[in-house]
């Protein structure tokens, strides 16, 4: 009973067949190089690597028709034990990364999560059968002591927020009963009142005094407790239930980890709580509710459309918003055969089950009212048209207490910084005066904010510097030592010690890949800094965004409330030049003589398959010089006949064919693993034992646990983009099948091309696509809360 989710290809569209000669067919057999990749007919300029391209008599390069090529491995998709759920769709528990199911990249799908984290639910101990009966026992590994260690200070923020007078700073706290809530919310759609009469004035937020200053040095919090899984009375119970519902007895160990002791309770009283596992559909706990329920259940019943609503906003959080506007949620409701949506809005509204909001507007400028007095001395002044007023949110409380506890420790770094003169450049200057800067760049820029790190270092101050992934750790070169990632950081893996208080011992954050923050990830980071120090958020604002909720680096940015610094190093050479064109919404023809940038036109997606193999085999590396193991292949999504099932396929049986004996894997498989959500670990398989598989990822070994390779584990040949985000590789193979296009947008080939560091391969099958998705593909923006409620906390500087 699961569902399945990701970047998942379009309907096909049919493919452009181009006519050419045999010698044409056969001179394509090889890699072309292109100086335009995508812009159609005549502005590519294919070429094999090492060979003279032949121009037609135009000055065009010659690019015709291939003759068919049955691509090894490319039929439906091939399942290994990665690709299985529980509902036997063919989608993993680590192939779920935007939680819509069957959506295209262009919905930017927040959680590309697939071995990029999954959903959160497929990461969570105890979720799809992760904490099964019989699951082994034994010595923690390094995921679940991260998770434990991220609940364990999720919770000390609820408790902070919790012991704070007053309503929240923000002025979206919700005042007086539920009932007065909604009649207010009520009068706010119907005009009868301002949106202000929802919410208290703001109060400034307590400040907690300064922390002495930790010693320096590396301090390791206890293992925490294995997480026990369901009570086998608990399970039995509820296994009992779903049999009573015909739903399968495979989802008995998520309900009891979910639901917890009373789960059969409440599942018999409720069976719409079917609806808080990972995977399973609206008709599918429907069916369900009507086999225990019977004729006394129907669509307008207030079980259904509760968690409904909570179910919509949790799909929401998915695909990276933190809240959705109030009609969006109605007409999702009315969507799913709810008869009064509006009704059902108020009671999960009254029942606590979702929050609502409505930001304050912010206040005129007096100087502004002063300007319109005097220009209507003498005359009438043209009536002002009223602006709209902000629309009426809902979310789920887990993301309003991110956003809420995020805005205000940003808030907390810029008043309590130490202004101070520190020389050097503009980014440094900054620092020093500021408790919260911005940089925004490219790939070349990445070493300004680590000069900035080695210089602070050199001052004394305690300074670290965090990446998103370890690839891009190790591409740090030689300061990688004093780099970690952002999750090993906070689960205490790596890093600083914490004061009681549990604050890091910092006086310097430098974060890059900042853009793939996401809010909660954020709230940990920014809560676990001490007062005083300084943050500096780095990124290139044009990648995809986060795999988790929230656009945190994006917000931040258009909020305007502390100093930002723009880059002025330009990434080199002409993959450089070629991204940085895309950046800016141009598709430009690139000179390319080393082979830097090569274009493999295709007709259909069987010919996408069988080119990338021999690209990744021996193309690249007898042209290139670079081997298949330092070659990435990222495509756009999971499913259809070239995403990332099917060309890990393939690339198996060419690269590394087996049986599959450990759980569809075999030892030197090359895998990407998802430890905690929105974090993808890339590595090879060494060797498997009764406790799990053995990873080899980078100069690290780590241990998958049994119970863990079927939902976080996964062939990692191929990529998405999502999953890609914050590495780079020497080569790189982008693959655009034809049903491919609709997934394309401008930051998802912004993000795909940037990956490679010295040569790339585009497998082209989508003709004038490519083009127009940079030209006008703009990824649709999240709903969040942060860029208003830090606007409300910190009025906005003129930088």
């Amino acid at each position: 009973m699961t569902e399945p989710s990701g970047e998942t290809a379009p309907e096909a569209v049919p493919p452009t067949v181009r006519p050419g000669t045999a010698a044409e067919r056969d001179a394509e057999e090889k890699p072309e190089t292109a100086g335009r990749p995508g812009a159609g007919d005549g502005a590519t300029t294919p070429e094999e690597p090492g060979t003279p391209e032949h121009p037609r008599a135009d000055g065009t390069p010659d690019t015709g028709e291939r003759p068919e090529t049955e691509e090894p491995g490319a039929g439906d998709e091939a399942r290994t034990g990665a690709d299985r759920e529980s509902g036997g769709d063919g989608e993993s528990g680590a192939d779920r990364e935007s939680g819509a199911a069957d959506e295209p990249d262009t919905a930017e799908p927040h959680a590309d999560v697939a071995a990029d984290g999954g959903t959160a639910d497929a990461a969570e101990p105890g979720a799809d059968g992760g904490a099964g009966d019989g699951g082994s026992s034994g010595d923690l590994s390094d995921a679940q002591v991260e998770l434990a260690a991220q609940r364990e200070l999720r919770a000390k923020i609820a408790a902070r927020k919790a012991e704070k007078d007053g309503p929240l700073a923000s002025g979206a706290k919700l005042s007086g009963t539920a009932a007065d809530l909604l009649a207010a919310v009520r009068a706010v759609e119907g005009g009868a009142a301002s949106g202000s009469s929802l919410y208290e004035a703001p109060e400034p937020a307590t400040r907690r005094p300064a922390a002495e200053a930790a010693p320096e040095m590396t301090v390791r919090p206890p293992a925490p407790e294995r997480p026990a899984a369901p009570a086998p009375g608990t399970t039995a119970a509820v296994r009992e239930v779903l049999a009573e519902g015909g739903a399968p007895e495979s989802l008995a160990v998520p309900v009891a980890a979910a639901l917890g002791e009373g789960a059969a309770a409440m599942l018999r009283e409720d069976p719409w709580q079917l609806l808080t596992v990972a995977g399973v559909k609206p008709e599918q706990a429907d069916g369900f509710a009507r086999a225990l329920l019977g004729p006394a259940c129907g669509p307008g019943d207030p079980r259904r459309t509760v968690a409904l609503t909570v179910w919509l906003l949790e799909r929401a959080a998915l695909q990276g918003h933190t809240a959705l506007e109030i009609q969006a949620v109605r007409a999702g409701l009315a969507g799913h055969a709810v008869p009064d949506p509006e009704e059902a809005v108020e009671t999960a509204v009254s029942e606590a089950a979702v929050l609502v909001f409505q930001e304050e507007e912010t206040a005129q400028d007096p100087e502004d009212d002063e300007d319109d007095e005097a220009a209507g001395e003498g005359a009438a002044a043209p009536a002002a048209e009223p602006e709209p007023a902000a629309p009426v949110l809902l979310g789920l409380d887990r993301y309003a207490l991110a956003e809420e506890s995020l805005a205000d420790g940003l808030a907390r770094l810029v008043r309590t910084a130490t202004a101070d003169t520190w020389e050097g450049g503009e980014l440094e200057r900054a620092a020093g005066a500021h408790g919260l800067v911005l940089h925004t760049g490219g790939e070349a820029s990445r070493a300004e904010p680590v000069a900035l790190a080695a210089a602070a270092r050199a001052r004394g101050l305690r300074t670290l510097v965090a990446v998103h992934a370890d690839a891009g750790r190790r591409a740090l070169g030689t300061t990688g030592a004093d780099a970690v990632t952002v999750g090993a950081l906070l689960s205490g893996a790596a890093g600083p010690g914490r004061d009681e208080d549990g604050a890091f011992a910092l006086d310097l954050l430098v974060v890059l890949d900042a853009p793939q923050l996401d809010v909660e990830t954020g709230a940990m980071l920014v809560e676990s800094l001490p007062d005083g120090c300084r943050l500096v958020l780095s990124g290139d604002p044009e990648v995809l965004g986060a795999p988790g909720a929230g656009r945190v680096f994006a917000d931040v940015l258009a909020a305007r409330v502390c100093p930002r610094v723009a880059s002025r190093v330009p990434d080199p050479g002409p993959l450089g030049e070629l991204v940085s064109g895309i950046g800016v919404g141009e598709l430009n023809q690139v000179e390319a003589p080393g082979k830097e940038i090569v274009i493999v036109p295709v007709r259909d997606a069987g010919e996408a398959v069988h080119r990338t193999v021999q690209l990744v085999a021996d193309s690249v590396p007898r042209a290139i010089g670079v081997p298949s193991e330092q070659t990435q292949v990222v495509t756009v999504g999971h499913g259809g006949s070239a995403g990332t099932r099917a060309l890990n396929a393939a690339l198996k049986q060419r690269l590394n064919p087996g049986p599959g004996r450990f759980g569809g894997y075999d030892p030197g498989d090359r895998v990407a693993y998802a430890p905690v959500p929105g974090r993808t670990v890339t590595g090879t398989v060494l060797s498997a034992d009764p406790e799990g598989l053995r990873l080899r990822c980078g100069d690290d070994e780590l241990l998958v646990p049994r119970d863990r390779v079927e939902p976080a584990l996964r062939h990692g040949w191929a990529l998405t983009a999502h999953q890609a985000a914050g590495a780079r590789w020497p080569a790189v193979v982008v693959v655009l099948p034809g049903d491919a296009a609709g997934g394309l947008s401008r930051p998802w080939v912004y993000t795909a091309f940037g990956r490679a560091e010295r040569h790339l391969s585009v497998v082209h099958g989508v003709d004038q696509a490519l083009a127009r998705a940079v030209a006008e593909g703009v990824a649709p923006e999240r709903t969040t809360r942060l860029r208003p409620l830090l606007e409300g906390l910190l009025a906005p500087e003129e930088q």
